[in-house]
């Protein structure tokens, strides 16, 4: 019997997916607990007969698989079909919600950071933010496919979230639209006159062509080798495993090692290298064919954060490790596990823990994340805003970091007579908004009011400077 297992880094920021094929009638079964299963029966058969309500067998069991996954660590848990149809339909830019990524949290459930472009956004909730009751259910208790579910819904139909804040004194109720989530997932803009900017939001089926496009036009426009590419991840949450390898093996040398995973079974150890058939899409052609050369040699700077997870710290660590980009920002989320997501017949799935990922160098990034090279914190963020951003670190039952270290690494240094953040505008004024991106659609971050883009703008800068002193 063979079933198709989709690999996913985290259920609850974005994650990492591909494809694979287990032969799971080939492993040898583990002789069974008849002892806790004795237990387990006897708990079953006192609740169908006095629990205060009737029970149905299905709901018992439904919960009880649930129990058994969820105690795990936050990212196992157990889809029923529709769930199941739900995470592919994500995977595919394409939903129907409110675009909020989201996690566990003492029984409740977090907000990692809000989708751009999406309900959510646009109504201000924010990473950080507890939400406490979907409509009339209080959320404590409900497992993240059920809260996921609860949001989920027809286009145009309502949903009621109440939400706690830190630094609030009562709870903020947003009244949503539910809308179709379409992920745009890359844009690009001309920051200067050569200095080009790609945003990530989150990795997808088409992202690395839509990359490679992005980056002609870029070329394009500024009619000459571009001086130098920022590459932006910041609140990225993840998404697809070979649009991560894509984006790295557009920067890398050819069959470079991006991500290798290890695990307990065979299929649970791979290396990926920037090498097509680690990022091709079903049709096989080869979506970096058409890009820039100059686009491997030309210098990169990365833009991370609290909220860069997954898939986006893939792409970090590779082009840290080999040295191909300076990374500028703050600490990363600190998901470095990968989920197999196992079909149940008809009946949905299970997304199970089965491996660890790990950088070029060997860096685990479970429970630790990617320090950047240049620290830079968001300068519109206050310290409360900061100490609510949740990190896999702070998920109850996480997975140890296999190398002994869950602390983030401290060799960070902060950027060298860094430019002081904007001034607030003065009261009546608003802020220079930012400019609009190259395709017309969202406003996209400016220097002039984003200090971190321009600390990675300011590096970019600086490396000219040393190149032409070197020659």
């Amino acid at each position: 019997m063979k079933k198709i297992a989709w690999l996913v880094a985290g259920a609850m920021a974005g994650g990492v997916l591909t494809l694979s094929m287990q032969a799971l009638a080939d492993k040898e079964a583990s002789p069974l607990p008849l002892n806790e299963l004795r237990t387990f029966a006897e708990v079953f058969s006192v609740i169908k007969q006095s629990y205060v309500e009737p029970v149905t067998d299905k709901k018992l069991i439904d919960e009880a698989i649930k129990g058994m996954l969820t105690g795990l660590d936050p990212h196992s848990d157990y889809m029923d079909a529709e769930e199941f149809k739900e995470l592919r339909e994500g995977t595919q830019g394409e939903f129907g919600g409110l675009g909020i990524e989201i996690g566990a949290e003492d029984g409740l459930v977090k907000v990692v950071s809000p989708i751009e472009d999406t309900p959510a956004q646009k109504a201000g909730i924010k990473s950080g933010d507890l939400i406490i009751k979907i409509d009339d259910t209080p959320v404590r208790g409900l497992s993240l496919n059920d809260a996921v579910k609860k949001m989920r819904g027809k286009p145009g139909s309502k949903v009621t979230l109440t939400i706690a804040r830190k630094n609030e004194a009562k709870p903020l109720v947003f009244t949503l639209a539910r809308a179709v989530i379409k992920t745009k997932s890359v844009k690009y803009k001309m920051l200067e006159s050569g200095y080009g900017y790609v945003r990530i939001a989150q990795f997808q089926e088409h992202t690395a062509e839509d990359l490679a496009a992005g980056l002609q036009k870029l070329y394009q426009e500024n009619k000459q080798p571009l001086k130098g590419l920022v590459l932006d991840l910041r609140d990225d949450p993840g998404g697809l495993l070979n649009g991560a390898v894509g984006v790295a093996a557009a920067f890398l040398p050819k069959d470079k090692l991006v991500v290798y995973t290890e695990g307990r079974t065979p299929d649970a150890k791979m290396r990926l290298t920037a090498t097509l058939q680690n990022y091709a899409r079903q049709n096989g052609s080869d979506p970096l064919a058409k890009l820039p050369v100059a686009v491997r040699s030309v210098p990169l700077a990365v833009l991370v954060n609290g909220g860069s997870a997954s898939a986006s710290e893939i792409v970090a660590g590779a082009l840290q490790d080999h040295k191909r980009a300076v990374l500028v920002g703050t600490q990363t989320f600190g998901k470095g596990s990968v989920q197999s997501i196992l079909p149940l017949g008809s009946q949905g799935g299970i997304k199970l823990t089965t491996a660890r990922y790990f950088t070029p160098s060997g860096r685990s990034i479970q429970a630790k994340g990617i320090t950047p090279d240049v620290v830079a914190e968001d300068a519109t963020l206050t310290a409360a805003d900061q100490a609510m951003r949740v990190r896999e670190a702070d998920l109850e039952n996480h997975l140890a970091n296999p190398n002994g270290d869950d602390k983030p690494a401290k060799t960070a240094k902060p950027a060298a007579k860094p430019v002081p953040p904007p001034a607030p505008a003065p009261e009546g004024k608003d802020k220079e908004p930012a400019a609009p991106d190259a395709q017309g659609g969202q406003r996209m971050p400016n220097p002039k009011n984003d200090y971190q883009l321009s600390q990675a703008l300011n590096v970019l800068k600086v490396q000219q400077i040393l190149q032409k002193n070197e020659n």
